[in-house]
C-alpha cells in the first residue's frame, strides 16, 4: 500500500493503527486449511478480501455520515467526505490489482461479486426504508448481500486458493452465508441489550430509522393501531429516549428479543451442519469455535 503520495501514507498508517478483529481474513485462512492448505494464493485471498472490507468501511462512514469508527475517528471526520472516498477507491482498487498481478481472476470473479451483492443490498436497504414497512423476506436478502456476501465469499476464496472443485467452493460459500447471516442479527440484538454503564438499551438502528429483525417481528404481530404507533415513533420521535426505550420494552414483551435468537441460532446450526460434511480436522474445530464467537461475541 505505499505510495508516493506522503497524505496516502499518512492515512494508510491511521488507518492500520486502528484494524479490528480482522475476524475475514480469519475465515479465508481457515477455510483454504479445510479444503486443503494455506498457500501463497491464500494469503493473497486474505489481502484482497481485508483491503475490501476496508474500504467498504471508509465508504459507509461517509455514507451513514458517522464520525467514529471503533472508537476512533472515522476518516471522513479527520479528512472530509473527498478524501475519504478517495482513499477507499484506493484501497479496493490496490486489492483487485493485487489479484490481477498474480493472475488470481477465480478470486477476483468471487470478489467482485461480493461487492455488487453489497451494493445492492446496500441500496435495497435505503430503498426499503423511507417507508419503514419492511417485509421478513426483504430484511433477509438485504443482510444477505450487505453483510453475508462478504463473509461468504472470505469462505469461497479460502477454498477457491487451495484449489479445490466448484462444489466445495460453493459449499462454503453457503457456509459463510448462513455465518454472515448470523452474524448480523447478533449485531441487531446489541440494540435491545441494556447499556452496562447506563442501564438502558442501545437503541441505536431505532434512532438511525433502521428496520431490524426483532422490530419487524413486533410488526408482524401488531395490529393495524399499534403499527401505526410504531412507525410513527421510528419516523417522528426516534430521537426521544423515553418514546424509543418505551418501544424497545414492548418489542421485548412481545418476543422480537427471543424470535430473532431463535434465527440466528437457526444460521448457526446450518453453517455448523455444512462443516460436519468436511473432514474433521484442527481447521475444522477453529471455524466452529469461530462460528460460536459471531454468535456469541459482547462487542
Amino acid at each position: 500500500m505505499k505510495s508516493s503520495v506522503p497524505l496516502l501514507d499518512t492515512i494508510t498508517r491511521y488507518i492500520i493503527k486502528r484494524k479490528g478483529k480482522q475476524i475475514r481474513p480469519m475465515f479465508v485462512f481457515l477455510s483454504a486449511g479445510l479444503c486443503g492448505g494455506i498457500n501463497e494464493s491464500t494469503f493473497r485471498a486474505a489481502s484482497l478480501i481485508e483491503l475490501l472490507h476496508t474500504a467498504t468501511l471508509v465508504h459507509d462512514d461517509v455514507v451513514d455520515d458517522s464520525n467514529l469508527r471503533r472508537g476512533l475517528f472515522s476518516l471522513n471526520a479527520l479528512w472530509k467526505n473527498k478524501i475519504a472516498v478517495l482513499v477507499g477507491d484506493y484501497l479496493l482498487s490496490t486489492g483487485l490489482l493485487l489479484a490481477l498481478e498474480q493472475d488470481e481472476f477465480k478470486l477476483l470473479k468471487i470478489v467482485s461479486n461480493a461487492v455488487r451483492e453489497m451494493s445492492e443490498g446496500e441500496l435495497l436497504q435505503i430503498e426499503k426504508a423511507r417507508k419503514l414497512d419492511i417485509r421478513e423476506s426483504i430484511y433477509f436478502e438485504i443482510i444477505r448481500k450487505k453483510t453475508a456476501s462478504l463473509i461468504a465469499s472470505c469462505c469461497a476464496c479460502g477454498a477457491s486458493s487451495a484449489d479445490v472443485s466448484k462444489e466445495q467452493i460453493q459449499s462454503m460459500w453457503d457456509f459463510g452465508e448462513h455465518v454472515g447471516i448470523a452474524f448480523q442479527i447478533k449485531d441487531d440484538l446489541f440494540d435491545y441489550e441494556r447499556n452496562s454503564a447506563t442501564g438502558k438499551p442501545n437503541g441505536t438502528d431505532i434512532r438511525d430509522q433502521k428496520m431490524t429483525l426483532p422490530l419487524i417481528y413486533l410488526l408482524n404481530h401488531s395490529d393495524f393501531m399499534e403499527k401505526r404507533w410504531i412507525i410513527n415513533t421510528v419516523k417522528n420521535h426516534h430521537d426521544d429516549a423515553a418514546k424509543v426505550s418505551r418501544l424497545i420494552d414492548k418489542v421485548a414483551e412481545r418476543g422480537g428479543i427471543s424470535y430473532a435468537r431463535e434465527k440466528m441460532l437457526e444460521y448457526r446450526r446450518k453453517s455448523l451442519d455444512i462443516l460436519q460434511t468436511f473432514p474433521e480436522n484442527e481447521y475444522r474445530k477453529s471455524l466452529e469455535q469461530l462460528v460460536l464467537f459471531t454468535t456469541e461475541r459482547t462487542t
